[in-house]
């Protein structure tokens, strides 16, 4: 059947190509989005009032359809927050710093910790704990407060963050985005391509600072403490569409960051110190047991549970909880400690809103142009037509299209890299999973490889390692280097990584 591309399909094409260039201005996408959504609906319906009614009803399908996000989101902050009240945040990465004999292996433990804890976390929270506890140490074992700033952007901004495998934000967004495919085949598919991009980045990134790692000294730690910091977290306030800026400001300090020696007086001071110890190690291990359950059916493990699609972040999400009201009712007394569990949730969804509000009406005008999403936002009637305008778009122009899949590859993760240019790193995420969605079987590459391959660009561009204006702020600002000199020193090997991980998932994932 020949398809019929009408106004309404050029529309969407326009407003697409009005929101990437505008993410290219590193402006914010918000406005575009909502205007554009309105523009496409009316030219669909011919109907003024249903054009105006799609505005709210585009971000309320949105919130539906990612409304398990934000909850998994405020859970684990919430967490986070009830274990910095004790300071089992602190002790729990405290064990590493005693193995940093050199500024060698203290650049590969800074990365392994800070990817482990960024990736149940995030990594920008995370941010100011590896820094305040391990990167010291490692300084004074010789590592190069740059070198420590590179290890810590890879390993989380980049790493942990473009699969965001445990909390499953990201591959949540792109398999809704890509048609509905399985979050865990996105989630599986960008693990893989961020430890290619990773292990690609830290490598190069060692050779070109292994020189300068001098033998550890005292006098080297010293010299760093008395640097004033490269950039200061409160500049990239309003920078990207994605409110990245929002959780970097909340990792923003008004003074320095504490020394050793006041960490260890206020745990030392803590009244909670017994279940500080406690939390430091349960925590760790509930979830590394989580992991180990989620990887088990995939290890041929007989009888293993098989947590299929998001039941995983169900897992995750209720034990955070658990863990949460643990902690809060371990601390604190009677009433009180119901209040401080509610005070916890409550600035989780605050977070949570504040880190993924701006999303809901950019995934909105993308939800406009998949057929699952779309009726309810154009007005379709029920037993309607329901139009799938990206994916016709896609049909009625395939025959301009590449057919070799390394082509389609490369063309997804550089349209990442664009949407990621806001220094944001999640709002060109239903962009990324749509094109992927609908070009995937036309050039008959694995769709969600090629969601998995778009991810990577958006992420690592804008989620900060690429990008002065994201949250690698924080990352130079808390390590005292000036963050255009760590953009530099990031871009070639992480440029390097995504290369090669757009020819692994191509060849053998495609």
């Amino acid at each position: 059947m020949e398809l019929s591309i009408g106004p309404a399909h050029w529309a969407y094409l326009a407003g697409v190509c009005i929101i990437v260039v505008t993410m290219m201005c590193r402006a914010n996408v918000v406005v575009p989005a909502i205007l554009a959504t309105a523009v496409v609906t009316f030219f669909w319906s011919g109907s003024l009032i249903t054009a105006i009614s799609s505005i709210f009803s585009a971000s309320m399908v949105a919130a539906k359809e990612l409304f398990n996000i934000f909850l998994i989101i405020a859970l684990m902050t919430a967490l986070l927050n009830s274990l910095k009240g004790i300071g089992a945040d602190v002790r729990m990465v405290r064990p590493f710093r005693k193995i940093m004999t050199n500024g060698h292996n203290a650049y590969l433990i800074l990365a392994v910790v800070t990817y482990l804890i960024s990736l149940f976390f995030w990594p920008t929270p995370a941010i100011p704990l590896v820094v305040a506890v391990l990167l010291p140490a490692a300084i004074a074992a010789g590592l190069p407060p740059l070198a420590g700033a590179m290890a810590i952007a890879i390993a989380g901004q980049g790493m942990a963050l473009s699969s965001d495998y445990v909390i499953g934000v990201a591959p949540a967004i792109s398999a809704k985005a890509a048609g509905g495919i399985a979050p865990s085949l996105v989630a599986d598919q960008a693990l893989q391509l961020s430890w290619i991009v990773g292990v690609v980045a830290l490598t190069l990134c060692w050779f070109k600072t292994r020189k300068f790692i001098q033998p550890g000294s005292a006098a080297l730690l010293e010299r760093w403490e008395l640097t004033p910091a490269g950039a200061r977290v409160q500049h990239v306030e309003g920078a990207a569409s994605f409110d990245k800026a929002s959780i970097a400001q909340g990792t923003a300090h008004d003074h320095d960051l504490p020394t050793e020696a006041a960490i260890t007086a206020e745990l030392r001071r803590d009244d909670h110190s017994g279940a500080s110890r406690a939390f430091a190690v349960i925590t760790p291990v509930a979830f590394l047991a989580i992991i180990l359950l989620m990887m088990a059916p995939k290890l041929g493990i007989a009888g293993a549970p098989d947590l299929k699609g998001g039941q995983g972040a169900l897992v995750i999400g209720g034990v955070a909880a658990l863990l949460m009201i643990c902690v809060t009712f371990s601390v604190c007394k009677g009433r009180r400690a119901f209040e401080a569990s509610a005070e916890h949730v409550t600035d989780g969804f605050v977070f949570a809103f504040k880190a993924m509000g701006a999303v809901l009406p950019i995934a909105g005008f993308f939800f406009v142009g998949a057929k699952g999403t779309a009726g309810d936002i154009l007005g379709v009637a029920a037993g309607g037509h329901v139009p799938d305008l990206l994916f016709e778009l896609v049909q009625s122009g395939q025959h301009l299209l590449p057919q070799n899949g390394l082509l389609v590859g490369f063309g997804v993760l550089i349209m990442g890299m664009i949407t990621g240019i806001d220094g944001s790193g999640f709002a060109g995420l239903p962009l990324t999973g749509a094109v992927s969605g609908a070009l995937g079987p036309v050039a008959g590459v694995n769709v969600s490889t090629l969601a998995a391959i778009g991810q990577m660009g958006a992420v690592w561009t804008g989620g900060g390692t690429l990008i002065a204006w994201s949250s690698l702020i924080a990352v130079a600002g808390f390590s005292r280097v000036p963050v255009m000199e760590l953009v530099r020193a990031l871009f070639l090997p992480v440029l390097a990584g995504l290369f090669l991980a757009v020819i692994g998932g191509i060849l053998i994932w495609g």
